[in-house]
């Protein structure tokens, strides 16, 4: 059985903060403090990329390649809207991710073991479909 390694070294007003805690699951995966964030973020019901920024003020450069490293290690699922929905609505097609059970297993020993990142994190949203 392999761990999760969730780790970061945050830098605020000349401390360094480090984050360290490790989990049961059958892949080695490596979380920094910020893609717990976003995995939280999605796991409150934000579904696509720019939602997950305008929530967490993150900008597109941290976000998208953290999204892509979530669902390669598959902690959280993504999957292309139609379409025909996104012409309707005259924008681009969104990717809307959803937590797998593995995701929802890191982020609740996470939430247990560092209480703030609950609390760094937006209400839980209306949960919608890839569809709408």
């Amino acid at each position: 059985m392999g761990r999760v390694i969730i780790f970061s070294d945050v830098t605020r007003r000349s401390r360094i903060y480090r984050l360290e805690c490790y989990i049961d699951m059958s892949e080695n995966v490596k979380l920094s403090h910020t893609a717990a964030l976003i995995l939280r973020t999605i796991d409150c019901g934000y579904r696509y990329g720019f939602d997950v920024m305008d929530v967490t003020g993150l900008p597109s450069g941290t976000v998208y390649p953290a999204l892509r490293r979530l669902e390669r290690d598959d902690l959280v699922k993504g999957k292309w809207e139609d379409e025909a929905i996104a012409l309707a609505d005259d924008r681009p097609a969104r990717r809307y991710y959803r937590t797998t059970r593995a995701g929802r297993q890191a982020l609740a020993y996470l939430i247990e073991k560092y209480p703030l990142l609950e609390k760094m994190t937006p209400a839980v949203k209306e949960r919608i479909s890839p569809a709408g």
